[in-house]
C-alpha cells in the first residue's frame, strides 16, 4: 500500500472550500472537527483532498500551529487507506471527497492520541456517509 501523502491531496480551491462551508456536513471526534462534501472529480486522481487548520486564537505561535498541522498530516498519511478503500467502491468513482479538518483543543496533542482520534474520525465519517445514503 502506498503511504505517500503528496501535494495532490491538498485542497487549494477557494471556490470548493467556500462551497464546503455553505453546504457541507460535519463530523466530530474531539479534538478534531471535519467538514466534508462530495464534489465532481477534478483533474486530481486522488479520492479525497484535505485542508488542515489550527486556529490562531488557540495557538498564538506559528511554530505550535505548524507542529500540530504536521502531526495531523502524518496521522492522515498513516490512516488514509481507510478512506481510500471506502472511496474505491464503484458508486464513488466519479466523485471526490473534499475535507476541511480543524483541530479544536487548546493544548498540544501527543502523536499516539492524535493517531487514535484520526482513526476514529475516519470510521465515524464512513459510517455517517453510509447512513446518509439510506
Amino acid at each position: 500500500m502506498n503511504q505517500s501523502f503528496g501535494k495532490e491531496y491538498k485542497l487549494c480551491s477557494k471556490k470548493v472550500i467556500d462551497e464546503l462551508f455553505e453546504s457541507g456536513q460535519r463530523v466530530n471526534a474531539h479534538p478534531l472537527a471535519l467538514t466534508y462534501k462530495f464534489m465532481d472529480k477534478t483533474a486530481s486522481k486522488t479520492p479525497f483532498q484535505v485542508v488542515v487548520s489550527v486556529p490562531k486564537r488557540l495557538f498564538k505561535h506559528a511554530v505550535d500551529r505548524n507542529r500540530i498541522k504536521r502531526l495531523i498530516r502524518e496521522c492522515m498519511r498513516k490512516n488514509k487507506s481507510i478512506l481510500e478503500d471506502f472511496l474505491a467502491k464503484e458508486k464513488y468513482q466519479n466523485q471526490q471527497l473534499a475535507l476541511f479538518l480543524v483541530y479544536r483543543d487548546n493544548k498540544e496533542p501527543e502523536y499516539q492520541f492524535l493517531y487514535q482520534k484520526m482513526t476514529k474520525l475516519f470510521v465515524t465519517l464512513i459510517t455517517t456517509i453510509e447512513k446518509n445514503e439510506k
